[in-house]
């Protein structure tokens, strides 16, 4: 019994995702030019930043970034500069994330601004089907 339990938790194991793992991202909104230039969105320069780029990364304090591709651009785009934490899966290959919350921290306290729910919830008020349909 012993035996077929270890084969059967050692094969859940062989069928996750390859790369992929549960995290927190903690970090700032920052263009992908920019980053990947070495530079730091300008301070007081959002609008033409936002205007100019066309995808938006989380930088982590280490430099390491993420694309977040299910979340929308405008909502990144919305918190560009401010220090986030993204709850997701991360898949190391494609440096991405898929999102299931983003919070922003404010005077040091985290608020919950986007999850799955919370835009499911809205879809289904509006009346909107799931985006890429």
């Amino acid at each position: 019994m012993k035996r077929w339990m270890l084969l059967l938790s050692l094969t859940m194991l062989v069928m996750l995702p390859a790369g992929s793992m549960a995290a927190q991202v903690e970090g700032t909104i920052q263009g992908f030019t920019c980053v990947t230039q070495g530079k730091v969105c300008p301070v007081d320069m959002e609008d033409p930043v936002i205007a100019a780029e066309r995808l938006f990364v989380v930088l982590t304090h280490t430099g390491d970034y993420y694309f977040i591709p299910n979340l929308d651009r405008a909502i990144l785009a919305r918190h560009i500069r401010q220090l986030v934490r993204v709850t997701g899966t991360i898949n190391e290959k494609y440096r991405s994330m898929e999102a299931s919350s983003l919070e922003i921290n404010e005077e040091g306290k985290w608020r919950q601004v986007w999850s799955k729910e919370m835009e499911e919830k809205w879809r289904k008020e509006l009346g909107v089907g799931k985006p890429y349909q």
